[in-house]
Formats: C-alpha cells, sequence, structure tokens
C-alpha cells in the first residue's frame, strides 16, 4: 500500500489534528499504511513543559507511533526547539529513507532540513479560513506547494480551488469504513446515555465549532419541541455558553469511533446543520457517508460537496432555513427508506472504501517517486 521502491521506507506524518481527537482522514489513511511500513505521527507541539521532550505513544490497535512534542512557553525559537526534537526522535528510531506526509503546511517551519524521498502535502481542508488562523499559513502553504511532489486535496471544490497551484495534483474525497458504520442498520441495545432519550431523534456527530450552526439548531429545535436532537462531540473554538439550552437538545460529548454505529442505531435522521462561511466553503465531511453506510437519511445545508454528488442523486436532503430542515426532516420521519434508495446507497459507497483510497494514493506515489528516479538519473547523465 505505501510505495515499494523502498524496502525500508519510513514515513512521517505532520498533523494539526491530535490522534485521540475525532476520528477522520489522517487515522484511516495512517492506520491503512501502518499495516506496511513505519509510520510515525507527529502532533502539534503543547508548550506546557518546563524542559523540552517528546512523549511517544504507540497506538496498539494501529501500530502508527504517535508524538506529541512539548515545550515550554517561554521558548525563543520553537521551530529550532521543534526541529531539535524531530532530529533526535529520528536518530532514537534509526529513520532514514522516509516519505513526509504534510496536512499542516506551519509543520514545514521545523521540518524543512529533512532531506526526503517523497514529499506529499494532503490538503484536507482550507485551514486559512479556520478560526483563529495563524496569518503565516499561506506563506508556508506556498512553500509547502513548491516542495510537494504530490498533492492530495480532502474534496474536489477544494480541488478545482488548489489545481494550479501544483503540477501532480489529485482530488481524493474521503472514503468509508462501510463494514463498521453497517452495523448501525441493525438496533441491539442503545448506550446508556442515549437509551432515555424519546423519538424521534435527529442526530450529529463531530466537532462543534465555528462550521457548525448554533442558530440553525436551535430554530429547528423550538419549531419541533417534540423531536429530540443530539449532538455527540468536542466543542472546539466557541463559547459553551452559547449552545442553545432547550430540553430536546442534548450534547453527550465526544465517543469513541468503534461506539458511532451504536449511536447511529438508535436516530431516525441524521443532520448536518453547517454554517455557510469561508469555513466550510471547501469541506467535503466524512461523516456524510458514514450515516449512509449507517442507513440514516440525512438532511444538510448546501455543501459543495455534499451536494455533489449525494444530493444530485437524491441520497441527501438539502435544506438550509429553519423551515426547509424541518420539512425534509418531517418527510424521512413520515416515509420508510426505500430498499431502492439502500441500493443506490451501497452502490455509491462500494466506490468510497478506505482501502481503495489509500491503494489508489498509494499508486500515484509509487509513480511520482519513479518519475523522480528517471529525471534524477537523466539529470545525472546530462552532467557527464
Amino acid at each position: 500500500m505505501v510505495p515499494p521502491s523502498k524496502l525500508k521506507i519510513d514515513l512521517l506524518c505532520f498533523s494539526h489534528l491530535r490522534w485521540n481527537f475525532v476520528y477522520q482522514r489522517p487515522q484511516h489513511l495512517m492506520s491503512r499504511f501502518a499495516k506496511h511500513t513505519r509510520v510515525f505521527f507527529f502532533e502539534e507541539a503543547v508548550f506546557d513543559a518546563p524542559s523540552q521532550y517528546n512523549e511517544i505513544f504507540d497506538d496498539p490497535e494501529t501500530g502508527v507511533c504517535v508524538i506529541t512534542p512539548h515545550i515550554t512557553h517561554d521558548t525563543e525559537n520553537r521551530a529550532e526547539a521543534l526541529r531539535h526534537l524531530l532530529q533526535i526522535f529520528m536518530a532514537s528510531m534509526n529513520i532514514k529513507d522516509h516519505i513526509a506526509w504534510y496536512y499542516t503546511p506551519l509543520s514545514l517551519e521545523f521540518s524543512d532540513h529533512l532531506k526526503s524521498e517523497l514529499t506529499v502535502y494532503d490538503c484536507m481542508d482550507e485551514l486559512s479560513s479556520f478560526k483563529f488562523a495563524p496569518p503565516a499559513i499561506k506563506n508556508w502553504e506556498q512553500k509547502l506547494f513548491a516542495r510537494a511532489d504530490i498533492v492530495f486535496t480532502g474534496g474536489m471544490r477544494l480541488y478545482e480551488a488548489k489545481k494550479n497551484f501544483h503540477s501532480n495534483i489529485y482530488g481524493i474525497p474521503s472514503g468509508i469504513d462501510a463494514d463498521h458504520f453497517n452495523k448501525a442498520r441493525k438496533f441491539v441495545k442503545d448506550p446508556e446515555d442515549q437509551a432515555a432519550i424519546p423519538h424521534p431523534r435527529i442526530g450529529f456527530y463531530g466537532v462543534v465549532d465555528e462550521r457548525f450552526s448554533i442558530e440553525l439548531l436551535r430554530a429547528v429545535a423550538e419549531k419541533s419541541p417534540d423531536w429530540h436532537f443530539i449532538i455527540i462531540g468536542p466543542t472546539a473554538k466557541i463559547d459553551p455558553a452559547t449552545l442553545p439550552q432547550t430540553g430536546n437538545i442534548h450534547f453527550i460529548g465526544m465517543r469513541e469511533y468503534k461506539d458511532l454505529p451504536d449511536y447511529l442505531a438508535g436516530w431516525d435522521v441524521a443532520m448536518m446543520p453547517f454554517e455557510l462561511n469561508e469555513a466550510t466553503k471547501y469541506i467535503s465531511p466524512t461523516k456524510t457517508p458514514e450515516f449512509l453506510a449507517a442507513g440514516k437519511p440525512v438532511v444538510s445545508t448546501s455543501i459543495h460537496d455534499v451536494i455533489h454528488p449525494y444530493g444530485d442523486k437524491k441520497l441527501v436532503s438539502i435544506a438550509d432555513t429553519p423551515d426547509e430542515f424541518v420539512a425534509a426532516v418531517e418527510q424521512y420521519l413520515s416515509i420508510e427508506r426505500s430498499k431502492q434508495w439502500l441500493k443506490e446507497v451501497d452502490a455509491l459507497l462500494k466506490t468510497m472504501s478506505w482501502d481503495d483510497i489509500a491503494d489508489r494514493m498509494s499508486d500515484l506515489m509509487n509513480k511520482t517517486i519513479n518519475n523522480k528516479s528517471i529525471n534524477h538519473e537523466n539529470k545525472s547523465q546530462a552532467y557527464v
């Protein structure tokens, strides 16, 4: 699955997301690559230490080695401190031939000394549009585009926005672990913290941040006091005091990826009430195929990569106003999903497995490594 042209090649992944946060694209891909090679997942630094050190955790389920650098708040040159910790770790693990895989361009500031066999930029989001994004991120992304051998984007709208920045770029929307979420099609038993919540239940899981429309949720809940809204996931970058406190909205908190099908099984409808703003302009939510694989009808605001292909194929209802959202949910609650709908869902999801996506990425990486080798040989011969 990882390019085999180097038998002992390692993969160094630099991520803005923490390994044990919401389980999404980085975890899906790195856990698959780890079946074939050593994978080292470098998280963003934590500024809490009296002295510099690397916190190292080996994930027993995937074999991925997770590294969290700790440095002091008052470190004058954080980039050099992180570079030093990276070098120490690589020496300790005897990391030589390697792939450098980036989710955040900011990591290039302390890793631009690496002599990688392949540099990959998996651009899963437009990070510069996120709340509290560092102003320097655009500059570092330009440098990463110049350095990268291959670029992937996490959705097709993001691909359209980035395609002119690199000559070897591919739109690779996120996929689905269908077997995992298919379990939700058979209800067995509600988790304890969901069992007492009445039906009908309309659910969401994911990060509740500036991309989540709190006001849309509030308005729909007020219009439908007999419905119950279940929100699973952490809150980030917003004041928890702004969350609606009505009796029919239930914020359960973060739950493990392995337990999500148990919650989904007890929902009547899944929802994706995203804001329509700069932060959501290029998102391609992984939860869309997950909700569908669970056999749940989905109502979403008009996110480009949800409309295309899910809305186009009539697999997801699109609604932006509270009245539209209520009407779409009401329709799903009154009409049972047909077997034909499930067949169409399954036919689409068959083309979207994470295994196939990881294989496709590996093939493209392989070709890029081979092309680099050929170009290097040609250049060498030209100087003979």
